[in-house]
């Protein structure tokens, strides 16, 4: 599928790639070494054969540098320690007993 990256404050497009599986927003996409945050998603659909069926996906991103401590987990990636209870899973924040990090000098760090 044709997904266009486009900054999310000027829409300027950076680049069009043939991606299978689009990233969601909050997510990370690295492409050509450069890494970039997904902050929003947009389809365009075509009527084809009487229905209408998605052509293009535009990522708006933002170039961001994935955190030192960002690891792939189940559902994409996660900042910090994802088997402490307080972790949020999320790559946007790391947990909320303290979010600037590091989880290993954590004294809050307890095992799910």
């Amino acid at each position: 599928m044709l997904v266009e990256i486009r900054h999310v404050k000027s829409e300027h497009l950076i680049n069009r790639v043939d991606l299978d599986d689009p990233p969601e927003p909050g997510r990370w996409l690295i492409l050509n070494d450069e890494s970039f945050l997904v902050m929003q998603r947009r389809h365009r659909y075509a009527l084809r054969n009487g229905c209408y069926v998605r052509s293009t996906v535009t990522l708006l991103v933002k170039p961001h540098a994935r955190p030192v401590d960002a690891s792939p987990w189940r559902h994409g990636w996660v900042i910090g320690d994802p088997t402490c209870r307080f972790n949020a899973l999320s790559p946007l924040l790391r947990c909320a007993v303290w979010p600037e990090g590091p989880c290993d000098t954590c004294r809050h760090r307890e095992v799910r």
